[in-house]
């Protein structure tokens, strides 16, 4: 809320378009909660990972993000064609999102999908990605997220990267490394093959 309330004061002062560093002595909050510093906080988890255990938890990874992917990406299809969204690009578009809030778009830029579609698409994703940083320390225990293993195959499955590592970080931050690993090559894989593979897919049948 106090962000949102410095970026109106920041636009109203200097009628900029980037809120309070607009103004010079301020132009480092610009930097806050953009790409670089994110992918730093990724990189510097990575750092406390154990290559040996990645290698041996590498077969459930690999499995996840090849079960993760499909499973995501049909669910916002179907929410897609439950509220009138019958054409291949948009199913496309927002079931790319349901994987990623990353992925959406990308996808969407990639086959020609409209605005509008392309901003459902990501608010698809953004969804997913609360309600996993919100449901992940909450079933944590049932579903024996305890272990770097599972924490691999959790961020495989779940994909969405915001939300593994809040949800981690919450249930135990150690766990963070391994997830957000499989997350992140979740994300990369999900732009290979939204817009290609699965979407000439969904061409055959819509």
């Amino acid at each position: 809320m106090l962000g949102l309330v410095l970026a109106y004061v920041g636009g109203i002062y200097t009628g900029g378009e980037k809120g309070i560093a607009d103004v010079k002595i301020f132009s480092g909050f610009g930097v806050m909660g953009g790409a670089m510093l994110r992918d730093f906080a990724i990189v510097s988890t990575a750092m406390g990972a154990s290559f040996a255990v990645m290698r041996q938890a590498g077969v459930v990874g690999l499995v996840a993000l090849l079960l993760g992917i499909p499973l995501s990406f049909a669910g916002g299809v179907a929410v897609a064609w439950a509220f009138g969204y019958h054409d291949a690009v948009s199913l496309t578009t927002i079931g790319a999102g349901a994987c990623t809030y990353i992925v959406g778009p990308v996808t969407g830029a990639a086959i020609g999908a409209s605005s509008d579609v392309m901003a459902l698409s990501i608010a698809t994703g953004v969804v997913k990605a609360v309600f996993v940083a919100i449901g992940t320390p909450l079933m944590a225990k049932w579903i024996g997220l305890d272990n770097p293993q599972s924490a691999m195959a959790y961020g495989g499955l779940m994909g969405t990267n915001s939300g593994v590592m809040a949800g981690l970080a919450a249930t135990d931050p150690k766990l963070v490394p391994y997830g957000a690993l499989t997350a992140t090559f979740y994300t990369g894989l999900g732009c290979l093959i939204c817009p290609s593979l699965l979407f000439l897919l969904m061409r055959q049948f819509f």
